[in-house]
């Protein structure tokens, strides 16, 4: 491990606000990407979290990193919508299991398509490599702040797979997702 000093922190500090600063971006460009097809981000991060598999509201919302109130509202808007549907859970009776319909699907697709040509664009320039290990010291910090905070999630998976999600794993402008 390297040395800590002030200037270390400073850089940190620095780190933290260029952070925010393309997080903002990124949200923005996700905003724009999702209402092209008359979508909002949290509704493409939310069907984004359930693509893979149905899920429970409650850890859609774990999985997301936000409130499960603001995800049941959503969950809500995307069922009446016909783009997601609710399912028995064999799991809680009480907690049915929100899952995509072949439109909720449909309209994901969509998003996903046109984030690939994003980043293609937002990425110009960018190597392999550079995308790695900004990756990866991502995780690190990440990991470093939770422990700090008492929230260490270490025992959790790495994302390694370009999900449709600002989420916490993508959405798909790179920006947080599920």
């Amino acid at each position: 491990m390297g040395r800590w000093n002030a200037a270390m922190a400073d850089e940190l500090a620095l780190l933290v606000a260029d952070v925010f600063e393309a997080a903002g971006a990124l949200r923005r460009a996700g905003e724009a990407l999702a209402a092209a097809e008359g979508q909002t981000q949290a509704r493409w991060q939310l069907m984004s979290a359930v693509s893979e598999e149905p899920l429970p509201v409650a850890r859609a919302a774990r999985r997301l990193g936000v409130a499960r109130q603001g995800v049941q509202r959503i969950a809500n808007e995307l069922v009446r919508d016909g783009l997601a549907e609710l399912r028995d859970n064999p799991d809680h009776r009480t907690s049915p299991l929100l899952a995509l319909t072949a439109t909720g699907q449909q309209a994901l697709e969509a998003i996903t398509a046109r984030a690939r040509a994003a980043h293609r664009t937002m990425g110009d320039g960018l190597t392999g490599a550079d995308l790695a290990a900004v990756r990866e010291l991502l995780r690190r910090v990440t990991r470093q702040a939770d422990r700090w905070t008492g929230t260490d999630t270490a025992g959790a998976k790495p994302r390694t797979r370009t999900r449709t999600r600002p989420g916490p794993a993508t959405d798909a402008t790179g920006a947080p997702g599920a």
